[in-house]
């Protein structure tokens, strides 16, 4: 039971990175329309502001693996909260659209920095059959963040300078954030072994799982490090040769996926997509606060069903989901179908979404990745979520406004498809197995 504890507990403070992603990420979603307004910005100047957040995300995913190696995984979470609160407070100050810009890059670069330090830490000081739960529990922690921009957000509508109010809460849990990590929480074993720092790392095994647990673990964490060190040491340009760069080449395609399907369109942009409907004011953000409960909920049977059914299962069911449920609302948007069918599949895409692809990506390619580069390819993987994102993010609004719903959400629709094909045949099932025993299965232990 104390292991249980202690492993549960060193998550838990792993997670709030993923907390103040989810609410980074969302937070905005309130407030576009005060700041268009406030900064009589176009379509176009509304997405740059908006989307910016995602070049600041793929600036900080492709340095976060050369700084987590170098200075560990602890320091680089450190760095990350102190990024967030002044980002929160920056943007909720902010007197012109450029200087939230910043803002919302420097907030960006500390999203991308724990979407690839969050995963990897919690893989590298998980049991094997807690694994897929645990990194789960990262994406529980944005939906959360999520939910919790939307409450936030109608709490403070028709406030005078409510948008700023949205966008600094992020600081508060900044600072908690930050607590907590100078408090009791340890470095990776993984690192720690690296680095030649033994005894820390067999204290740390201990705790999670037992002095027996520690013994294994460590053994075989310094058997796989003897291996790396008897090749030269790992170059940027090894993530890209030979089975490695397949494997990561995989990775990164899953990731791309995540993103082209059209959540973080979705999560940015639900007031005004249930405007385009009809639904307008507190009622629109109400539905969105919905997008965020339902989002929240299936992000549990997740993490339920992640170690039982296994990674590729869920990935393929929703994949299932997310077409149908994406094809109906081009349908609708087409034919003017119903606001309550289009709320209905909307929420059913989330729901399917929430489930699968969030955050069984994250465990996938945390999993997957070779110990070797696992850091470089986390981060090369990760930057390339975050470039689609900005891609989605940047153009949604003016897909919407120029040619409707039925487009963009046919575009989504087209990619969830493919989505299912490319799990289908390339995503191999990672569930139950040490990252040792997943590099043999994949052929490139050595």
């Amino acid at each position: 039971m104390q292991s249980n504890k202690y492993i549960y507990w060193i998550t838990f403070v792993a997670i709030n990175g993923g907390l103040l992603f989810g609410l980074n990420m969302a937070s905005v979603a309130g407030a576009v329309n005060s700041i268009q307004d406030v900064f009589s910005l176009t379509d176009g100047g509304l997405g740059a502001v908006v989307s910016v957040l995602t070049i600041g995300c793929l600036i900080g995913a492709i340095s976060t693996g050369y700084f987590a190696d170098k200075f560990g995984r602890k320091k680089l979470l450190v760095m990350a909260s102190i990024l967030f609160l002044i980002s929160a407070l920056g943007s909720a100050l902010s007197g012109s659209a450029i200087a939230l810009a910043i803002y919302r890059i420097i907030g960006g670069i500390a999203v991308g920095a724990v979407s690839v330090a969050g995963p990897m830490y919690i893989s590298e000081v998980s049991p094997p059959e807690k694994r897929g739960t645990l990194v789960s529990f990262n994406q529980f922690a944005i939906v959360i963040g999520i939910l919790l921009a939307y409450v936030v957000g109608y709490l403070f509508v028709g406030f005078e300078d409510g948008w700023r109010y949205m966008l600094g809460i992020p600081a508060v849990f900044s600072v908690i954030f930050l607590f907590f990590l100078m408090s009791s929480f340890p470095e990776t074993p993984r690192w720690l072994v690296a680095n030649n720092k033994q005894d820390e790392a067999f204290s740390v095994l201990s705790k999670v799982g037992g002095d027996v647990f520690a013994r294994k673990a460590l053994g075989k964490i310094e058997d796989s490090l003897k291996v790396d060190r008897t090749k030269d040491k790992a170059r940027f340009s090894d993530i890209f040769k030979g089975k490695t760069g397949k494997v990561v080449l995989l990775g990164t395609v899953l990731a791309a996926f995540q993103q082209v399907t059209g959540i973080n369109a979705v999560v940015n942009y639900a007031p005004i997509i249930f405007e385009l409907t009809g639904v307008a004011g507190e009622t629109a953000l109400l539905q969105s606060m919905l997008v965020g409960l339902v989002n929240f909920l299936a992000t549990i049977v997740a993490l339920y069903l992640v170690d039982s059914w296994g990674r590729k299962t869920l990935l393929l069911w929703g994949a299932v989901g997310m077409t149908l449920s994406l094809g109906y609302i081009t349908y609708a948007f087409a034919f003017s179908g119903s606001n309550v069918g289009i709320l209905i599949a909307l929420l059913g895409y989330i729901a399917f979404f929430a489930a699968s692809f969030a955050p069984v990506m994250w465990v996938v390619t945390s999993e997957m990745f070779p110990n070797r580069v696992r850091g470089m390819a986390l981060s090369f993987s990760t930057a390339v979520s975050w470039m689609f994102t900005f891609v989605t993010v940047q153009f949604s609004p003016y897909i919407l406004n120029q040619y409707g719903g039925a487009v963009l959400f046919g575009f989504f629709g087209f990619f969830s498809l493919l989505a299912f094909v490319f799990v289908k045949i390339w995503i191999p099932e990672t569930k139950g197995k040490s990252l040792e025993q997943i590099e043999e299965e994949l052929g490139i232990a050595n």
